[in-house]
């Protein structure tokens, strides 16, 4: 059987394919929280991210031959070119019947040395040693002459699909994941690691989300990328709606073959990588990495015995913290300023599982099994019947002017709206500006100062709506 390797201009145009598929928003899906420019974990300055996909052959499983449904994942965190870079980091796990390996050294220093690769269960030694190979073939090290370690590489299961037994992935495809990773717009679904993962009763796989958060002055990215790969049916919940109940009529998942027998409902795994700008230290990445289930369990997941939910957060801020010789100095966030971070990292983890499975698209793999696609038609239905549909509104700048001013909400105590790129925002005295994200025309949400803000018609005068109302008129 002919096996295809997409050279580098394919992927990039597979890529640019894959990333028009539709995301939860565009199914009108709410969700908290101000996202970075790509919603994805690209927007944190540096990180880039590249895939390898395989997907080749049909019809009954040939060992070794296929059909083959998987691939691999890379993760920079300060992108390729910047090399051996360490970042503060550390790790967590939900439940631990999956891998990640590196990760005690990750606990033991509080750095991560190397990218992070994600691939299927059986492929992490092929990944880690590939790894290793291109750190030699790349001067990794920058002239070091004696170096040594632990590539960081995560798995979850895609044997219902794939032919996993059949060690498809093999030096060149790590290559490909390498060299073809970019910042900016990701694609998402049926991609890299994520090609052959199933979840929630749907097709699941790669899929990402962001948060900007404002501590004091200074802004700062949570970005998210997941393998997802977990979860009944029946425990799918969309923006807090029970979407999973009001779809078990229709057919999501069909086996005609091994390992029908060994699969039980709930099993599965997901891989969840956090991302962030913020300054934090290694205890607490830690504890970014621990309010990771939050976010999962707001979807559905149950942390079942068959499920490898194991996570690991890292920060690019401290660029110069690593020495192997001399001491430094590094800032860190205050653990009393610290909470806006965790409730990115849930929001974030929440968008980026959704989004992994509205992108995913129908896959048939070994003997004929199929794992059918979220059906985004009858999704937006459920989302209506629950009154959470929630269409993205888009307002010309013309209509924003009308919102700009300065509003007296008591005497001689002002909030100010201003338009920039696009963008309404709003700044109450002593505290930064918060962007405001329109639900409908007139009115919107300010998620960093949890409040609504509603104008009436004519703009004169708006409505602050937070532990009850108050009205503010138009002065200037």
């Amino acid at each position: 059987m002919k096996r295809y390797i997409f050279t580098l201009s394919i992927i990039f145009i597979f890529q640019i394919t894959y990333s028009q598929n539709p995301r939860a928003r565009d199914l009108g899906i709410p969700f908290a929280g101000n996202t970075g420019e790509f919603n994805a974990i690209t927007d944190v300055q540096g990180v880039e991210v590249g895939y390898s996909t395989i997907i080749e052959g049909e019809g009954k499983n040939v060992l070794g031959e296929g059909p083959i449904r998987t691939g691999v994942t890379a993760i920079f965190p300060r992108g390729k070119a910047k090399k051996f870079s360490p970042v503060y980091a550390n790790w967590y796990s939900l439940n631990g019947n999956g891998e990640m390996t590196g990760t005690t050294w990750v606990t033991e220093s509080g750095f991560l040395e190397t990218p992070v690769m994600i691939t299927n269960t059986n492929s992490v030694g092929e990944v880690r040693q590939a790894v290793l190979k291109w750190f030699v073939d790349t001067d990794w090290y920058r002239g070091e002459k004696w170096w040594y370690t632990y590539p960081v590489v995560a798995e979850t299961y895609d044997g219902f699909l794939n032919d996993i037994y059949g060690f498809h992935v093999k030096e060149e495809h790590v290559i490909e994941a390498i060299e073809n990773t970019s910042s900016g717009q990701i694609a998402e679904g049926n991609v890299g690691g994520g090609t052959g993962m199933m979840c929630l009763g749907f097709k699941g796989g790669t899929g990402t989300s962001s948060r900007v958060v404002h501590i004091n002055d200074s802004m700062y990215t949570v970005g998210v990328l997941v393998q997802s790969n977990f979860g009944a049916k029946r425990n799918l919940t969309i923006a807090g709606v029970p979407v999973g109940m009001e779809l078990l009529n229709i057919k999501s998942e069909e086996y005609k073959g091994d390992p029908i027998s060994n699969r039980k409902e709930g099993d599965g795994s997901i891989i969840v990588i956090v991302a962030t700008d913020a300054p934090l230290l290694p205890h607490q990445l830690k504890r970014i990495a621990q309010r990771i289930p939050l976010g999962i369990g707001n979807v559905g997941g149950r942390g079942s015995n068959g499920s490898g939910d194991i996570f690991l957060a890292f920060s690019t801020a401290n660029e110069g913290a690593f020495s192997r010789s001399e001491n430094t100095t590094v800032e860190s966030v205050s653990n009393d300023m610290i909470s806006p971070l965790f409730e990115a990292t849930v929001q974030a983890v929440e968008e980026a599982i959704i989004n992994a499975m509205v992108a995913a698209e129908t896959m048939e793999g070994i003997h004929g099994n199929t794992s059918y696609r979220l059906p985004h038609d009858e999704t937006i239905e459920v989302m209506k019947k629950y009154n959470r549909y929630q269409p993205e509104v888009i307002l010309k700048n013309k209509e924003l002017e009308t919102y700009a001013g300065k509003y007296e909400f008591r005497p001689e105590a002002y909030a100010t709206i201003s338009q920039e790129g696009g963008k309404l925002f709003i700044q109450f005295p002593k505290t930064h500006k918060a962007e405001m994200s329109p639900i409908n025309n007139h009115t919107f949400e300010v998620f960093d100062f949890g409040i609504r803000i509603s104008f009436n018609k004519n703009t004169t005068e708006l409505t602050i709506m937070a532990n009850g109302e108050t009205k503010a008129k138009k002065v200037e």
